[in-house]
């Protein structure tokens, strides 16, 4: 049964790249379920709009970038000041990459896997030491459908991911002895600002979205809220015996 106050009533959560997209549809879907929420972005303006829209009662911001080490423990202790504890991480911060992996040098694998796994897992690592204090916690990883399946052009993107997933799977076993669930989250291709940007950059953008929509089994891209109602369920306690998990939001993509 759904609590009155919603399914995540009482909770607070730390979401980073929490302004646009699918972490910006996480936090309306989070504030809609009862919680609150510190959203952290690199862009102060983004961050400053959504946290008006949402209420400074119920959501604060942190501008700050998960790739510098500092950010994971200036966001939990920015939480704890603000609301007393930690419940949920949804690391969903990352930056795209879209590169051959002979045309990949070890600059480009530095800031990515400092974005996408680095970062998340400095999130992971100090909201985890929080969680087990207090005996309980959800952290919910973004990785990839390119976690799981080769995609041309996307080795860098796609390793990092797939550490992401890795690392997921051991946090699970190693915390479920404190309450602390860890799982992960794998969208497909979804409409998101990048994506759009993405695909208004091809030749021809409407037979290049064409060929997107055809590889997808559901015969359409995903939503951002289509992601988020899968990371409401992981934060959820409707979730409670759910650690290790990847759910794909895929539209079915990798189930071919």
């Amino acid at each position: 049964m759904k609590p009155s106050g919603g399914r995540l009533h009482g909770k607070t959560a730390i979401v980073t790249g929490g302004t646009e997209g699918i972490g910006a549809a996480v936090a309306r879907s989070f504030c809609a379920e009862g919680a609150q929420l510190l959203l952290v972005a690199r862009r102060e303006e983004p961050g400053r709009r959504l946290v008006e829209e949402l209420g400074s009662g119920r959501a604060r911001f942190l501008a700050a970038d998960v790739s510098e080490e500092s950010t994971a423990r200036d966001a939990v202790s920015a939480a704890v000041a603000a609301f007393g504890r930690v419940d949920v991480l949804v690391n969903n911060a990352a930056v795209d990459f879209v590169r051959d992996i002979l045309d990949t040098d070890r600059a480009d694998l530095e800031r990515v896997f400092a974005a996408n796994f680095f970062g998340a897992f400095a999130m992971l690592r100090e909201c985890g030491r929080v969680m087990r204090n207090q005996g309980a916690g959800s952290i919910v990883n973004i990785t990839s459908r390119n976690a799981s399946v080769g995609v041309p052009s996307m080795g860098a993107y796609a390793a990092a991911k797939g550490a992401l997933l890795s690392l997921t799977r051991i946090a699970a076993i190693e915390w479920a002895d404190a309450g602390v669930r860890v799982n992960a989250v794998a969208p497909g291709l979804t409409e998101t600002p990048l994506i759009r940007a993405w695909i208004d950059g091809q030749p021809e953008p409407a037979r290049f979205r064409s060929a997107l929509v055809e590889s997808v089994p559901l015969g359409r891209l995903a939503q951002p809220e289509d992601v988020a109602q899968a990371i409401v369920y992981l934060a959820s306690d409707e979730s409670a015996h759910v650690t290790g998990a990847s759910i794909p939001v895929d539209g079915g993509y990798t189930a071919r």
